[in-house]
């Protein structure tokens, strides 16, 4: 990516999402080493909805997802300028618990990773660490509502002790779903969360995020254009690096107000 490059003229204002943001980014810039990943990004999302990100590979919208956790502290030489706010408190700001915070803003990664352990111990792992169950009965019926929230108790309530590495591509997506709710998180993260999976297994965590939105902020990131228009409310594009345009969904896709946006979404660039 060039990192000498202007910043192209910005058509207008951010569109302030109605009813109010969750998480306010506020001139966010991302470096990896000597590259710049991400320049000046100002973003408002959503409570209670779906947020796309959208664009073409290497643009930075899953540099930019990883800041809202602070997933890219993990990643040596990489450093983040700006702000990220989520319900006033600023992500960014070192006295921060890292491991609190991703109990609050969940992730979702784009190859399911349920960890080596039974379906019930790997939704229960995250409510140990942060004491969320004093009981075993509480902690059985912890377990059960999050597989209930994530669609799959149905489907797994008579093996939870064998492990979930034994379940289908689809159901270990839908497992860590659960693992990540079961911490009663605000926002959960969904880095190309289908992008693994068969169009059925696809079909069921679309229809999960549709549900989910109505008690959590969700942000994906997706390469289909299909699956923004379906399953978001709101989409941002970016473009080598920076945030080209954002708003309703709807408007993006049938009336972008940028150049690059239209191609993009009608395949002229990609």
């Amino acid at each position: 990516m060039e990192t000498t490059l202007l910043p192209p003229t910005p058509v207008s204002a951010p569109l302030a999402p109605v009813g109010g943001s969750k998480i306010s980014a506020r001139n966010v810039s991302v470096f990896y080493g000597p590259k710049q990943a991400l320049f000046g990004v100002n973003l408002e999302v959503p409570d209670n909805a779906v947020t796309a990100l959208i664009g073409p590979s290497g643009c930075g919208k899953s540099t930019f997802l990883r800041c809202m956790n602070r997933m890219n502290d993990t990643i040596p030489g990489a450093r983040v300028e700006g702000e990220i706010v989520i319900d006033g408190d600023n992500v960014n700001d070192r006295r921060i618990d890292p491991v609190l915070l991703r109990a609050r803003v969940g992730m979702v990664f784009q190859k399911p990773n349920p960890f080596p352990k039974s379906i019930f111990e790997n939704v229960a792992y995250g409510a140990r660490i942060h004491g969320l169950a004093t009981s075993k009965s509480e902690m059985e019926g912890l377990v059960e509502n999050a597989l209930k929230r994530a669609g799959l108790w149905g489907e797994v309530a008579d093996r939870l002790h064998q492990p979930g590495t034994g379940l289908s591509g689809g159901q270990q997506q839908r497992l860590v779903i659960a693992r990540a709710i079961a911490v009663e998180p605000e926002v959960i993260l969904m880095d190309e969360p289908c992008s693994a999976l068969d169009p059925i297994a696809t079909a069921k965590i679309e229809d999960l995020m549709d549900e989910l939105r109505q008690q959590f902020c969700i942000v994906i990131v997706t390469h289909s254009m299909a699956q923004a228009a379906r399953v978001s409310q709101r989409t941002a594009f970016f473009h080598m690096g920076r945030l080209v345009e954002d708003g309703p969904t709807e408007e993006i896709f049938t009336n972008p107000r940028d150049t690059r946006t239209h191609d993009y979404i009608t395949g002229r660039i990609g």
